[in-house]
């Protein structure tokens, strides 16, 4: 199965988000505002479709130790993609981790990662 953006498949088949498989109680859902870095900035050099899933890290040890990163995915209906120095409010669905439910508050800021590359940053504005 061939991928592009962020979960679009180019298959032909029909293919599931695992995150749509989930019923609403294994997500938690907010509204935020992402900022995506320019690729100069060390960003991706192209924009993402709603249902990209990154690794979304909300603490950086400052001891180097392993990142701990939750899955979520980031969800859009307006446009086709998020580009690269651009600023959205979008719809982020979390899976409900026992761990993540500290992080769920207005304001929290977090960093999103591809690997251990951190490529935009966002901001809880409201759970839904």
């Amino acid at each position: 199965m061939t991928r592009v953006g962020g979960g679009r498949c180019v298959c032909g088949s029909l293919c599931i988000s695992y995150l749509a498989l989930m019923s609403t109680n294994d997500l938690i859902i907010v509204t935020a505002r992402i900022h995506m870095k320019k690729t100069d900035e060390g960003g991706r050099k192209f924009g993402f479709a709603s249902g990209y899933r990154p690794n979304h890290v909300f603490e950086i040890p400052e001891n180097g130790d392993t990142l701990t990163t939750y899955a979520g995915d980031i969800q859009f209906d307006d446009q086709l993609l998020v580009e690269p120095g651009e600023t959205k409010v979008v719809t982020v669905r979390f899976l409900n981790m026992s761990t993540i439910a500290q992080y769920m508050k207005i304001g929290q800021k977090w960093y999103i990662n591809e690997a251990n590359r951190t490529l935009g940053f966002g901001e809880i504005l409201s759970l839904i």
